[in-house]
């Protein structure tokens, strides 16, 4: 810009000379304010970065590359994953086989020997298959687990599933777990007094458990199945959150007095606890178990409690013995003795903080 003492020495010639300046007088004073012409040539530096727009082509190549290291890390990626699920499989059939308990309880006994801990109440997750002979098998996973739980000196089984349809056939699942353990003990003298019951069911033992027969037995050990489903967890939750309300709305119950003792306590007289049949004085007394498990074995490639009383496991170790034996097998969710071990083992070595 001309500056104020250039444009004031202009107008004062103006008015000495009584003349105006001509063209190149003009062009001579502003001269050394103007850029140079070479400068004046030269490209602008923003045009020239400035990037062209690519070409449809080229866009099409970019994508195709992106998408074929996509492709190829998903190939790499799932070429490992089944690797390591068939080694992994390949060595749990090799330890299945090593390791076979061979209906012995001794057997089962020397491999739960080196543990420091075992649960006093176990509890399963087991889920009903969509075949023909879908009840059979459900029950013989039961008496499986209930036998293994026997002979590793497990006093308490709950199984849960979702249905509940073994809850209709209590006998029969009786008479299943008791030809398995027979399987395993042999005779009924050297068999553990077994027990089976459902929430709002009666203890079913059958006609040879008798007080004389507990008497002439000679395995003091007890077993203790019970069958959970999913109307014990939340709708029994409802149900008890529905009937206190309706205590402290009449007055029958103070709010004050609502606790998570007495909700725990009532919960579990209702999910843990037989009905008590008033016809037979004569029936032995039935056994106090732990409502709350210590350890939830989960038989399938992910954790899925299906509905599972959850305030039963507040502080319950959860194992899933994850699908380490479908890539052989074919089959998922398949209960077996490694996978009951490696739970019993995990929960040795787990550590109780409870908060801490």
């Amino acid at each position: 810009m001309v500056s104020s003492k250039d444009t004031e020495i202009l107008r004062r010639d103006g008015r000495v000379r009584g003349t105006s300046l001509s063209a190149s007088d003009r062009e001579r004073i502003v001269r050394s304010y103007l850029p140079e012409p070479s400068e004046l040539r030269r490209p602008s530096r923003r045009k020239s970065g400035r990037k062209q727009k690519p070409t449809p082509i080229r866009s099409f190549l970019k994508s195709q590359l992106h998408q074929l290291f996509y492709t190829l890390i998903h190939i790499f990626f799932s070429i490992y994953v089944r690797l390591t699920q068939s080694y992994r499989a390949v060595v749990d059939r090799i330890l299945a086989i090593l390791y076979y308990h061979h209906h012995t309880p001794e057997l089962i006994q020397k491999d739960v020997k080196g543990l420091n801990r075992l649960p006093e109440h176990l509890s399963v997750v087991l889920s009903l298959r969509k075949q023909e002979d879908a009840l059979e098998g459900l029950m013989d996973e039961v008496a499986e687990l209930a036998a293994w739980s026997a002979c590793a000196g497990i006093p308490t089984l709950s199984i849960y599933e979702k249905s509940g349809i073994l809850k209709s056939y209590i006998p029969a699942v009786h008479q299943v777990v008791t030809s398995k353990l027979a399987s395993y003990y042999g005779p009924p003298s050297h068999q553990p007094t077994l027990s089976v019951f459902a929430p709002h069911h009666p203890v079913y033992r059958s006609s040879d458990s008798d007080s004389q027969s507990i008497e002439n037995n000679n395995n003091p050990a007890t077993l203790t199945i019970l069958l959970l489903s999913a109307p014990d967890g939340c709708e029994t939750l409802v149900d008890l959150t529905k009937t206190l309300t309706e205590m402290a709305q009449n007055g029958k119950l103070s709010p004050d007095d609502i606790s998570p003792e007495l909700i725990d306590a009532e919960i579990s007289e209702i999910t843990s606890q037989p009905t008590q049949n008033s016809d037979d004085d004569d029936e032995p007394p039935t056994p106090l178990i732990k409502p709350e498990p210590d350890l939830l074995l989960i038989f399938g490639p992910y954790v899925k409690l299906d509905g599972y009383p959850p305030w039963q496991i507040r502080l319950t170790e959860i194992f899933c013995t994850g699908d380490r034996s479908s890539s052989i097998t074919g089959g998922r969710d398949a209960v077996e003795y490694q996978g009951f071990l490696r739970g019993l083992c995990r929960y040795a070595r787990a550590q109780m903080r409870f908060g801490r």
